[in-house]
């Protein structure tokens, strides 16, 4: 098998990797507020309602502006939008180093419109990574493709947070709003050199363009105009996708997926604290242990998928095994409501964040069904429905935890929203195969 590999070539794993790459800086950007918070907020002196409204402003944006990011992927081709959608949210994380000569409400306006345009710059992420893995991966692979850019989201924080913790330490919070910066320009200049169509890479070789073009890779996704990309996706087109019962599905299951996600990234540190006692530096230490394991189950979940599909089980079986045994695996998490041992409670945790990277298959999904013209509209979507978790997680389980003083109701709501994922693969989500496109459908 590795000779055969190293006959047919790997470049298309030189793609994966600069889109692990660009994914790591993407949620290190996201990140970069929660890390200077406490010296920031005390500099301008926003109060704690008022930067929750500011990390609000990313989430709402990057909802919105999901469809018209998916539209442009399909319009101008997934390096160019790519490449600016980089460029700029690169430009406005530096631009919130540069807030000063205002405090309070001021300040906390300023930031959110920033943190706003953020969140319009990296709508086109996600849909560009499933772009390029349904052109550079054929399907046999195609698991494992996204499972790899999927798994940086755990990689950034523990990653990049050492050094914004000690340049926000050392110099200043706001020099380290100006590395990100500058760390996404270098990011978006590697991302214009390195990321190619299929058949324009300077070092793909024949043999290894058959291989992905044979096993259903879309390696002329950009190389031409279609219709689609030339009038641009419309309504008609989003209708066409809403009227398929597999979509509903992994729009469905990713919401619940997300679910855990935004659990993880915003109230288990403070879980961690308020709940188990801990110190804060206990909670940041430990809170990496869920991140290693969803890392790890990220890779597990899109190897397996991958090796089902080899072994001849149909794509169907194929990437709903994993989901809903990742996701069922996820509901261990209750556990913690009935544990004392902090060992424990972060045993618990890790298991129930290996099953959600187990189950986070939904990118494979998109880049197996997505409609070749409309691909970066579909992954749009899909990530639109996703990201509304974004916006319920944090409030519905803050809402639980002021009714009650306590987490036990709002564990019990993110093991319902792990079953709830499982169902919609197993019941909502039917045959993945890739959906005709509309023109096609309408004869």
């Amino acid at each position: 098998m590795a000779d055969g590999q190293q006959r047919i070539g790997r470049v298309r794993y030189g793609i994966v990797a600069t889109l692990f790459a660009v994914t790591l800086v993407n949620y290190a950007d996201r990140a970069v507020l929660a890390v200077t918070a406490p010296a920031l907020t005390a500099d301008l002196g926003i109060s704690p309602f008022q930067l929750g409204v500011v990390f609000s402003a990313f989430g709402w944006a990057y909802v919105a502006a999901q469809i018209p990011g998916g539209w442009a992927l399909d319009r101008f081709g997934t390096k160019r939008v790519y490449f600016a959608g980089i460029a700029l949210w690169s430009i406005f994380t530096a631009m919130q180093g540069l807030v000063a000569g205002v405090t309070g409400l001021a300040a906390a306006g300023v930031l959110f419109a920033l943190r706003f345009l953020v969140g319009i710059a990296e709508a086109p992420s996600f849909p560009g990574n499933a772009r390029m893995v349904a052109a550079w991966f054929p399907a046999s692979e195609r698991g494992t493709g996204s499972a790899i850019f999927n798994s940086a989201q755990y990689f950034a924080t523990v990653l990049f947070a050492p050094a914004m913790g000690w340049i926000t330490y050392s110099f200043g919070w706001r020099y380290t709003f100006f590395f990100m910066g500058a760390v996404g320009l270098v990011a978006a200049f590697g991302w214009w050199r390195n990321a190619h169509r299929p058949r324009e890479h300077p070092r793909i070789t024949p043999a290894e363009l058959d291989y992905i073009a044979a096993g259903g890779g879309l390696i002329d996704m950009d190389a031409a105009k279609p219709v689609a990309r030339a009038r641009g996706a419309t309504w008609a087109d989003i209708r066409h996708l809403l009227s398929y019962r597999t979509l509903w599905g992994l729009y469905a299951g990713q919401f619940f997926i997300n679910t855990l996600t935004y659990f993880f990234i915003t109230w288990f540190p403070v879980y961690l604290v308020h709940e188990r006692g801990m110190t804060i530096l206990e909670a940041g230490l430990l809170a990496s242990a869920p991140a290693i394991c969803g890392f790890l189950g990220g890779i597990t979940g899109g190897v397996w998928s991958d090796w089902m599909v080899r072994r001849g089980y149909s794509l169907t079986m194929a990437r709903k095994v994993p989901v809903v045994a990742g996701m069922l695996g996820s509901i261990v998490i209750i556990l913690c409501n009935y544990v004392s041992s902090e060992a424990l409670v972060i045993l618990f945790m890790s298991l129930a964040f290996f099953g959600k990277g187990v189950g986070a298959l939904g990118w494979a999904v998109v880049a197996d069904v997505a409609p070749r013209e409309t691909a970066g509209l579909s992954g749009g979507l899909f990530n639109m429905f996703g990201n509304m978790s974004s916006i319920m997680t944090p409030i519905v389980i803050g809402g639980i935890i002021q009714s009650t003083g306590s987490f036990r109701l709002a564990l019990v709501f993110v093991a319902a929203n792990a079953l709830l994922a499982a169902l919609s693969f197993l019941l909502i989500v039917g045959k993945i195969e890739r959906i005709p496109p509309r023109v096609a459908a309408e004869g």
